[in-house]
């Protein structure tokens, strides 16, 4: 047996071999057919003819309305990314303080914030600055897609910051107070920056979800890029062409942040086995120098 086989189960037999070929066989057949009948229901229903699909070769429609939109996606995106991260950086840290009241008042906003579905809070934050008239009435859509992705996705990135720092080894808090660090001290300096190595690669898959979800705001009108690919479909009869382009980009999109988590995963774990590989070839570490005037022990 190699040393890179599974030692949960036994390796694959020639009958077992060929029964997993035949249902991978059979699966991709079934894949096929299904696609066949997709298209072919699409082509009967006039969905596949170039007149439809050729509207998206004139440069006027991705200068008016889908490139707009894309950068109204992206600019809603960004601007939610950077209040997410410090709305979780702040809840998660008091989640994780041992003050009471702080860690009871972190866990009922956390815990509010994830249990409230995102689009519910567009809708109210839309209604509300518009009844209250706090923004201009042009950028209420903005500010109510920033705040509710803000909120939902903060709630999601404090609890990866609490459940990373409370799986760390307990052996880290104590080192750090062992040395002279408080408890606050030993968190933000040994603990936090461990944690959020381990956590980078979640943290992108929620930036790509905060991407995806800015796609609710053409709910409450703000023209992002599913709001414009919706009022190119609607203008030239081609709804459902407007709906997989719109649907390309996004994949591309997230697409490139998925390939970025991967990246930064093997990154982190090249340069940590490299930081392990050049401590263990240092050989013997040089004791400190005794300090003048100290006792010396035996």
């Amino acid at each position: 047996m190699s040393a890179q086989q599974s030692v949960l189960f036994d390796a694959p037999g020639p009958k077992t071999k060929r029964t997993i070929l035949i249902i991978n066989v059979i699966g991709a057949a079934v894949l096929l057919f299904v696609l066949y009948l997709l298209f072919k229901g699409l082509g009967d229903a006039g969905e596949l003819k170039p007149e439809k699909w050729n509207v998206f070769a004139q440069g006027s429609i991705w200068s008016d309305y889908l490139l707009p939109g894309l950068m109204n996606t992206l600019k809603a995106a960004a601007i939610s990314i950077v209040l997410a991260l410090v709305f979780g950086f702040v809840f998660g840290l008091g989640r994780l303080s041992h003050m009471t009241w702080v860690r009871v008042i972190s866990s009922i906003v956390v815990e509010f914030f994830r249990a409230v579905p995102v689009l519910i809070m567009m809708i109210f934050f839309w209604l509300f600055l518009g009844g209250a008239q706090l923004v201009p009435p042009d950028q209420s859509p903005f500010v109510a897609v920033v705040l509710g992705l803000t909120f939902y996705n903060g709630s999601v990135i404090a609890e990866l910051v609490r459940s990373g720092v409370e799986g760390l080894p307990k052996g880290q808090r104590e080192a750090g107070i062992a040395i002279g660090l408080t408890r606050g001290q030993s968190l933000r300096s040994i603990e936090v920056p461990q944690a959020l190595t381990a956590m980078l690669p979640a943290l992108i898959g929620q930036f790509v979800i905060i991407l995806k979800d800015s796609a609710l705001g053409s709910i409450v009108t703000y023209n992002e890029l599913l709001y414009s690919a919706n009022l190119v479909g609607t203008g030239n009869g081609n709804v459902f062409q407007a709906l997989v382009v719109a649907a390309a980009i996004f994949i591309v999109i997230n697409y490139a942040l998925s390939a970025l988590a991967k990246w930064l995963s093997r990154y982190l774990a090249s340069r940590g086995e490299a930081g392990a590989a050049g401590h263990n070839d240092g050989g013997a570490e040089v004791p400190p120098a005794p300090v003048i005037g100290a006792p010396q022990t035996l």
